[in-house]
């Protein structure tokens, strides 16, 4: 299932009615995920000017090079598609949109990610315009997914269960991989199974290297009876997956490792037994932590158990204390908690979720033990 284009109207419309609420007068993007989340265009960013107008009355216009006016047109559902060509300044071309739709003197909400060029072009372009970030309209939409984007998003979960399946059948024969040669095992069945790309950089960490959380790879080789914490991620129709498991390969581990590795087990489920509508991120965090605690490692759980995961693979709702933000029906982000001793080894076990009206399904079925 892949959203149609009656769905990103109905973004654009709820985008539109919440800048009239707020007082705003627009949104300018440009290739970015907000794009893609309202006018279904997957542009990457470029030199030359690629913007979208969305004005709080009226219809929305694109302004794109000449090059790429045809694609546009039969990609997205906006009518009103404007060329520039490459011997003409498009500064004047934005001046003269934003007056048509009453933009050139109001307050524009920006992409969040915009170049320094364009802003500054837009700045050049419309002197009397005051600006803010789009997020400040589009982070309340996107935290809440709709049911084709939780769509592709199980679909891409589903791609990453099957490789952690094919991980563990793997068994003795990861030993003697380097990381960076089970990373590659790794991203060849993501896409075996139906996924396009990697949504992040994968992790392959072996023996001391877990202990780093964002360690990438390595020619380290895997050794037998070792947990190494594997954490990847693929795109299906634009949407990530993000999971994480610690597996033990070619051996048994020792008892500390079995006492880590069912410490942060018992800790992920604690935070997914939290999640509900009305409950704050702050407590889901907090859920994880007191186990980890309890079993006196909490100095060695670095970070926050959890972040909003969409389009953007790392967005709101973060999972970390202090956030006393509520979750809502629709929201999907990581439950991720992780022991890491300096020197020695890491582990890290991580599911999606999607908050649902009486508690939270997840998104990852696969088993979390170090099993191979």
């Amino acid at each position: 299932m892949t959203a149609d284009p009656d769905t990103f109207e109905r973004r654009a419309a709820a985008a539109r009615e919440r800048l009239r609420e707020r007082g705003d007068d627009g949104l300018v993007l440009f290739p970015s995920r907000n794009l893609r989340y309202l006018a279904d265009h997957g542009e990457e960013p470029a030199e030359r000017h690629f913007l979208l107008f969305v004005p709080a009355d009226g219809e929305p216009v694109f302004l794109v090079p000449e090059l790429s006016g045809e694609q546009v047109r039969e990609a997205s559902w906006v009518t009103d598609v404007r060329t520039w060509g490459d011997a003409e300044d498009p500064v004047p071309r934005i001046a003269d949109i934003a007056a048509e739709l009453g933009m050139d003197a109001g307050h524009l909400l920006v992409d969040d990610t915009m170049w320094a060029l364009f802003t500054q072009d837009l700045r050049t372009a419309l002197p009397e315009a005051t600006f803010g970030l789009a997020s400040e309209v589009l982070g309340d939409l996107r935290v809440r997914k709709d049911d084709a984007e939780l769509d592709a998003m199980e679909r891409a979960a589903a791609v990453a269960d099957e490789t952690v399946r094919d991980l563990r059948e793997l068994g003795d024969g990861a030993v003697g991989l380097t990381e960076a040669e089970l990373a590659a095992e790794i991203e060849d069945s993501l896409e075996r199974h139906g996924g396009t790309g990697v949504s992040f950089d994968t992790i392959v960490g072996a023996g001391p290297n877990g202990a780093k959380p964002h360690h990438h790879h390595s020619d380290r080789e895997i050794r037998p009876g070792e947990p190494v914490v594997l954490d990847f991620g693929t795109r299906v129709d634009g949407y990530p997956s993000d999971q994480t498991r610690t597996l033990v390969f070619g051996g048994e581990p020792d008892e500390q490792v079995r006492e880590v590795h069912e410490v942060v087990q018992e800790a992920q489920q604690a935070g997914v037994d939290a999640v509900e509508p009305g409950v704050t991120a702050a407590a889901v965090d907090a859920a994880a932590r007191e186990v980890i605690e309890a079993a006196d490692y909490g100095d060695e759980f670095i970070h926050r158990t959890g972040h909003g995961v969409g389009l953007d693979v790392h967005e709101a709702p973060y999972i970390v204390a202090g956030n006393e933000r509520e979750l809502e029906p629709g929201m999907v982000f990581s439950v991720e908690p992780g022991i890491y001793l300096p020197g020695e080894f890491g582990v890290r076990i991580e599911d999606l979720v999607v908050v649902t009206e009486d508690g939270c399904a997840r998104l990852n079925h696969t088993d979390r033990g170090w099993e191979c």
